[in-house]
């Protein structure tokens, strides 16, 4: 794909099953995924579970990009109504992302010692921990109503985040003609990806906010940049990749790009946005700021994240800290633990998911967003022309 623009679909219109089966076969023939997807934006807006409304992702799609939302916290049914609710708002395609962990291996020693660890910090709050901690999500690879529910809706993009479902699923998925994404942190984790018959790659460089979309967190990671990764997963795969983690803007778009990534995929730049769930106080932590830190943390989920520095983080790293339950069981101890900080006025234990650039976010409504980074996009080819 040219650097200059995508091209373009010459329907606005919510895809059919002949459509989206188009689509694909589109992709399969060497179409771009923006053309396959009719987007007049090389413009991604990231899942971001939690933060990603129906009308954020309708806002951005509008725009001429590809909006997401994240149902890695819900339940079929609440994913039924999110993905009605984004239909009501455009006839453009949009994507939902789910999790593929392994389903967490409780252990009550460590379930307990976390919680003991973590009271003095709830007593703080004149609360009390927890009794026992659950595991508060379901992942999508034992999650059948979900399942079920992604096969009757055919969303035009379904993307994986921390592994693949089964190859029979995944067979099932393209077969309703849905486009289908999958995060890769590495070569091996995209030549996985490529073999399963996935249709393109999310390269997630170190720099992004939010979880690290790594298969196996207990293995080892090299913690590529984005740039070194869409260039590495270019160069080695035949896929088209989609580049993550540190964009900001439209001259962190245009990089990407030269490096061959056909989309850029933005998260922390859309959280300010007024269509986006986040809260005022996550706001304050990434608006007016010279510089934000960042951190990666187990300690508020279980799994590496990329976020704000606050007390949890702290809590995490410090000396003696026992290490924090699988994921997502850590999460009820952090959710808890912040609702109740929350309810005294203190947001130290939130998550506030984020990236390396996050000082860079704007607040601006998503449309203008996506215009001013198509402008910036823009800019910044000119100015390359010109060396």
């Amino acid at each position: 794909m040219s650097l200059s623009s995508p091209r373009t679909s010459p329907s606005a219109a919510a895809p059919s099953s002949s459509a989206q089966s188009s689509q694909t076969s589109a992709l399969a023939a060497g179409a771009s995924l923006a053309a396959c997807l009719g987007l007049t934006a090389p413009i991604v807006q990231a899942p971001m579970a939690g933060t990603s409304t129906p009308a954020l992702a309708a806002a951005v799609s509008n725009a001429g990009g590809l909006g997401f939302l994240g149902l890695g916290a819900m339940n079929a049914e609440a994913a039924r109504t999110a993905i009605a609710q984004t239909r009501a708002l455009t006839t453009r395609p949009f994507g939902v992302n789910v999790f593929c962990h392994a389903p967490a291996q409780a252990d009550a020693d460590a379930e307990a010692a976390w919680l003991r660890y973590l009271a003095p910090e709830f007593q703080r709050h004149g609360a009390k921990p927890p009794a026992a901690l659950k595991e508060i999500y379901t992942s999508y690879l034992v999650d059948e109503d979900m399942q079920a529910l992604l096969l009757r809706e055919k969303p035009a993009v379904v993307s994986f985040h921390f592994g693949l479902p089964a190859a029979g699923h995944i067979e099932a998925l393209r077969a309703a003609g849905i486009l289908l994404m999958a995060t890769a942190t590495s070569l091996d984790e995209a030549r996985r990806i490529e073999a399963a018959g996935i249709d393109a790659i999310v390269a997630q460089g170190i720099e992004a906010g939010g979880h690290r979309g790594f298969f196996d967190p207990r293995a080892h990671d090299d913690r590529l940049g984005t740039l070194a990764l869409v260039r590495l997963l270019v160069a080695r795969t035949r896929l088209p990749v989609v580049a993550a983690g540190g964009i900001m803007d439209g001259a962190g778009i245009t990089a990407v790009m030269a490096l061959g990534a056909q989309l850029a995929q933005l998260g922390t730049a859309f959280v300010t946005c007024p269509e986006s769930a986040a809260d005022a106080a996550y706001r304050q932590n990434l608006l007016g700021h010279e510089q934000v830190s960042t951190a990666h943390t187990r300690a508020i989920s279980g799994r590496q994240a990329r976020g704000v520095r606050n007390r949890l983080v702290a809590l995490g790293e410090a000396a003696g800290a026992p290490p924090a339950p699988d994921y997502p069981i850590a999460y009820d101890a952090g959710k808890a633990l912040h609702a109740a900080a929350k309810a005294q006025g203190d947001n130290a234990y939130a998550a506030h998911w984020a990236g390396q650039a996050a000082s860079l976010a704007r607040a601006l409504p998503a449309a203008e967003l996506v215009a001013a980074l198509e402008a910036e996009r823009r800019a910044a080819i000119a100015a390359l022309a010109g060396i």
